[in-house]
């Protein structure tokens, strides 16, 4: 029972295309959209996207998947136990 616990709800996949499309899975939310980054969250923690002209091309809330394309220069993983935006108050203390 205690490895289920630690498992994930849903499956996770980070897939770069020719450094041009990222393919995420297991979304869970997203904070906020900018042509220089894309701030998001999985099943396994924070997501960051970061490049120039980005364009969130599918973002399905049902199935957790998410396209994001333009010129991608970095993807980088944050907090791995933070799986939503947090709150006013959270902000507050962070």
């Amino acid at each position: 029972m205690d490895s289920q616990k630690n498992k994930p709800q849903k499956e996770h996949s980070v897939r770069l295309e020719n450094r041009s499309r990222a393919v995420i899975t297991g979304v869970t939310d997203t904070d906020k959209f900018t042509e220089n980054q894309v701030l998001l969250y999985t099943c396994m923690g924070e997501l960051i996207i970061k490049g120039r002209d980005l364009h969130v091309t599918l973002l399905s809330v049902e199935s957790g998947d998410m396209a994001v394309e333009g010129e991608i220069d970095g993807i980088i993983y944050g907090d791995s136990q933070v799986k939503s935006p947090l709150g006013f108050v959270g902000r507050l203390f962070k």
